[in-house]
């Protein structure tokens, strides 16, 4: 019997899909590009194109009915509103608003989630709780805020005249200065779930052990807070500050429907509500479109100050 001897071994063969991406390497590549090529698509249909539009528009003196007869004016539309009396107003309303709102979701979102992190029977339930009205609509809050500060059967006007703090009912949506109350409290309200959320994440992260040497070492509470989990939270809370300031600089909803319930005219307009009466009840699109861009300029300000405030790192050491 013959004997055959092979040297080496033999390397089993390569496969189809192997070889047709030897022969075709650079198609491969394309692969994910075609997965992102659909989202991409609508990405400039619905945000990339309707931006540049709106760009375009308030450069002029929009014609909705026969755009082509639309007229450049420039600059014009942004320093007229600049110059717009009621829009200084809006804008003061608005950063009144963020001034009240953001600060006290902070601190009251802070203190909820310091409570959340301990373990207590019904935990899961609380954090539920104060989770629901982050997801509860705008518009449904902002009507039961409405009953509840009504200037003539409101709960609030019930509460305080049974506790003698008034005597007459409060007009609280007629007034300019006073219709601040309900919707700063409706803000810091709807917030302070979503605050305490992000908070707790920020707690959960902080290492354990930290806090066990500090315990050893003999710190009270108020040492370890303000030793390890306020100067570890820092990220989280410039996080928190940068967003929730550009949320505040977005308020729409809420001033949009108090406002007509109050019939406040212009007393009490936001950006938003000013720049959406502009555009679609004076027909003033350019200067709407003006206005939406001021926003953009001064929202791109605060997020560069957020990438610039977050790039340092924690230390655990």
């Amino acid at each position: 019997m013959s004997h055959i001897h092979v040297r080496g071994s033999l390397a089993p063969p390569a496969s189809a899909t192997t070889v047709r991406q030897r022969a075709r390497p650079g198609l491969s590549c394309l692969v994910p590009y075609l997965f992102l090529l659909p989202g991409a698509i609508l990405f400039v249909l619905f945000i990339v194109w309707p931006m540049l539009y709106s760009l375009r528009i308030s450069f002029y003196q929009w014609n909705i009915v026969h755009p082509e007869q639309s007229v450049g004016v420039g600059l014009q539309n942004y320093l007229d509103a600049l110059n717009d009396p009621i829009f200084q107003r809006s804008a003061l309303n608005t950063l009144v608003y963020g001034l009240i709102t953001v600060p006290t979701q902070i601190v009251l979102g802070t203190i909820v989630a310091l409570l959340l992190n301990d373990r207590f029977p019904g935990r899961t339930l609380f954090r539920a709780m104060y989770y629901l009205p982050v997801i509860t609509s705008w518009v449904i809050v902002t009507m039961l805020f409405q009953y509840m500060f009504n200037g003539q059967a409101g709960m609030v006007n019930s509460v305080l005249q049974s506790l003698g703090l008034i005597h007459e009912p409060i007009r609280w949506l007629a007034d300019a200065k006073l219709v601040m109350v309900p919707l700063t409290l409706l803000g810091i309200w709807k917030g302070v779930g979503w605050t305490a959320v992000i908070v707790l994440a920020g707690l959960q992260s902080i290492p354990v052990a930290l806090y066990e040497v500090a315990a050893v070492d003999g710190a009270d509470l108020r040492q370890r807070f303000f030793g390890i989990t306020l100067p570890l939270l820092r990220p989280t809370l410039v996080f928190l500050v940068v967003v929730l300031t550009i949320g505040a600089m977005n308020v729409y909803i809420s001033g949009l429907l108090i406002n007509r319930a109050g019939n406040l005219q212009n007393e009490a307009q936001f950006i938003l509500t000013w720049m959406d009466k502009q555009t679609f009840e004076n027909f003033n699109f350019g200067q709407g479109a003006a206005i939406s861009y001021l926003l953009t300029a001064v929202v791109f300000v605060v997020s560069f100050v957020q990438i610039r405030l977050l790039q340092r790192e924690v230390d655990y050491s």
